[in-house]
């Protein structure tokens, strides 16, 4: 047997969570540097300024991360002599904003606290970062030695975000639970592996169960008990399996299809992550011939208004050679329970289509 470790994430969730700042961060030194998106700064600088206020912890700048998680913009981080002379890193706002700090930061030893602006993805509290190139297509995948040391979830920033972020954050969870029971179905497993993939199997019924009200409560600028079951669900809950499995059952073909889909440009224009997993989560289903799970998800994406066939992620049929050849050679479905093929991904989207006549 080899030696392992496994470093688990540490949160802290409310509507006025930040005044846990400094009891948490002040061990780790005095000067933060905020790196993140523009508008998700813009949010949440009030609220981190008073949150740092009477304590021995100073937020020094405020830096845009460049607009993409590359490693340009890594690298460009880097070479910014006032994040390079922060003690610790606070990361703010979306997916593709904290996988930048979270490489950055792995490479330079500093601290690292994520501050979620949006209930999108689990970015904030795994060890994985999801990498695109200049032209914003998907690279690779990075791993950092271990997640971030601390997220601060305010649940208050969240339920003021665009609606959109929620619906699409609903979309991405619900491939964990699918993906990662599929990608790892057969296998006998050790602790570390099992104890994921059993967290995985609490990822659907929540969503199920208050995803709509969660939905509306955003709408509404609300914060409620119903959106924040959500909000764990879609950060903590799918990204403790993430710190807990091997990549091999993180994810698999909803994924595969999401990717896919990135060739086509009008998909980063239009459409977001988790919005296109969601309907790669339907293709995974029928191809796996989980109908009656399959025709479960379809009602409840189609009660969120979440994609159900081509046209709701205006992918043309005449499209779908390029989507393909590119979902075929992720990661992601190269540890399945049997051989995908380009057919078989092709018939689950033609039999999606008939549903949808």
């Amino acid at each position: 047997m080899s030696n392992y470790s496994v470093f688990l994430p540490s949160y802290s969730i409310g509507d006025d969570v930040y005044k846990e700042i400094p009891k948490v961060c002040e061990p780790y030194g005095k000067k933060a540097v905020v790196i993140g998106g523009k508008t998700a700064m813009s949010k949440a600088k009030d609220a981190l300024l008073q949150g740092v206020k009477g304590s021995n912890i100073e937020i020094v700048d405020f830096v845009w991360f460049g607009g993409d998680s590359s490693y340009e913009n890594v690298e460009m981080l880097k070479k910014n002599p006032v994040v390079a002379n922060a003690d610790m890193i606070f990361a703010v706002g979306g997916g593709r904003s904290v996988d930048t700090s979270k490489t950055m930061c792995d490479q330079t030893g500093q601290p690292i606290f994520v501050f979620p602006t949006i209930a999108s993805n689990c970015a904030a509290i795994t060890a994985t970062t999801v990498i695109y190139d200049a032209n914003h297509v998907f690279k690779e995948l990075y791993f950092p030695k271990k997640p971030a040391t601390h997220c601060f979830i305010n649940t208050k920033i969240i339920a003021e975000a665009p609606s959109d972020f929620i619906w699409a954050g609903i979309g991405d969870a619900l491939s964990k639970e699918y993906e990662c029971t599929f990608s790892s179905r057969g296998n006998e497993l050790d602790h570390t592996n099992l104890l994921g993939v059993d967290i995985s199997r609490n990822c659907v019924e929540p969503l199920l169960k208050y995803g709509q009200k969660a939905y509306e409560d955003v709408k509404n600028n609300t914060v409620s008990y119903e959106l924040e079951q959500v909000i764990l669900n879609i950060i903590i809950t799918t990204g403790l399996v993430s710190v807990f499995v091997i990549n091999d059952y993180n994810s698999c073909l909803a994924h595969s299809v999401y990717y896919g889909c990135t060739m086509l440009e009008k998909i980063e224009k239009n459409h977001l992550h988790g919005e296109v997993v969601s309907y790669g989560v339907l293709v995974l289903l029928t191809c796996d011939k989980q109908f009656e799970e399959r025709d479960r998800v379809y009602r409840f994406n189609k009660s969120l208004g979440l994609p159900t066939c081509l046209t709701d992620i205006e992918v043309e049929e005449k499209e779908l050679d390029k989507v393909l050849d590119k979902a075929l050679i992720t990661e992601d479905i190269k540890h399945v329970p049997y051989k995908i093929t380009k057919e078989m991904i092709y018939n689950a989207i033609m039999e999606l289509e008939k549903l949808n006549l």
